[in-house]
């Protein structure tokens, strides 16, 4: 299950929708305010509109004015969060994050490969392969239940025992059910956070092998 490293992904993400909310009711009262005042203005003097009348469409109003303030009070808290969430968002800066991803950054003669299963599984095996596809090394996954990620150590060897340098390398995983059938499977890989954005209510993390993953399907820090 992804985490939300700011914990205000939700709070963040509700700012957008807030203000169209707020500019629709906003809208919806002005337009409320005209006819009720055209109503009054053109009215036949001999027969003023009915007292009751009136009185229900007054509250009416201040119904659709509360709830033109009560949405306006929620947008501001909605920025305010927004604004916490990318202050925050800086304390991941230099970070390590794991997030779905097909690549992984051999480091010091070492890699942390990561995946998670649709469902049980009867074997795992995950391909190590160089940027133009070829094949370096195959490796046993290191669990076969659903559901959760499971993560391995890639030494750097290849099927030669010799060392690849240091660098990205895609990964690819495959799995399958003790009847032979295929079950899907998602790479996982670990790398520090270079920086941030924040946009639309949106966090992402810039990673510093290049890639860039959404905030909100970080599955760990460290």
């Amino acid at each position: 299950m992804a985490i939300d490293p700011l914990g205000l992904t939700a709070a963040s993400s509700a700012a957008p929708t807030a203000s169209a909310s707020m500019s629709q009711l906003s809208e919806d009262y002005q337009s409320f305010i005209t006819l009720l005042t055209a109503q009054i203005q053109n009215q036949d003097p001999l027969e003023p509109m009915d007292s009751t009348t009136f009185i229900s469409q007054l509250a009416q109003l201040s119904q659709v004015e509360q709830a033109v303030s009560t949405n306006d009070k929620l947008d501001g808290i909605a920025t305010q969060l927004s604004s916490m969430a990318a202050v925050s968002g800086l304390s991941l800066i230099g970070r390590t994050v794991v997030a779905p991803g097909d690549q992984v950054s051999l480091a010091d003669g070492s890699a942390t490969v990561g995946y998670r299963l649709s469902a049980d599984a009867a074997a795992v095996r995950i391909s190590v392969q160089a940027a133009d596809g070829t094949l370096l090394r195959m490796l046993d996954g290191s669990g076969t239940t659903g559901g959760e990620v499971h993560q391995i150590t890639w030494d750097g060897d290849d099927y030669e025992g010799l060392q690849v340098p240091d660098g990205t390398y895609n990964v690819v995983v495959e799995a399958l059910d003790a009847e032979g059938y295929t079950v899907p499977a998602q790479a996982y890989a670990s790398a520090q956070v270079a920086s941030m954005t924040f946009e639309d209510g949106l966090a992402t993390l810039h990673l510093e092998n290049g890639r860039s993953v959404a905030a909100g399907l970080v599955e760990e820090v460290r």
